[in-house]
């Protein structure tokens, strides 16, 4: 684990907006800049805006291998 005392303060791009913002302890929304960025993202995933792409088949489709089944 690591000893935030010696942890390295590093500049990042927030995720949420692109502006410059701290990595570190001294930065409660880390990643993000700020809570509002924080907030947008959380809503985002929420809201299901974000996705995984998955390769599903149609729902008429039989899933897999039809050899298999």
């Amino acid at each position: 684990m690591t000893d935030p005392a010696n942890f390295s303060e590093r500049i990042v791009r927030c995720p949420g907006c692109g502006e410059d913002t701290y990595y570190s302890p001294r930065n409660p929304f880390r990643p993000f800049c700020s809570a509002r960025c924080k907030g947008l993202d959380l809503g985002a995933w929420a809201s299901e805006s974000f996705r995984v792409a998955a390769d599903a088949p149609p729902d008429d489709e039989p899933f897999g291998d039809p050899k298999l089944q």
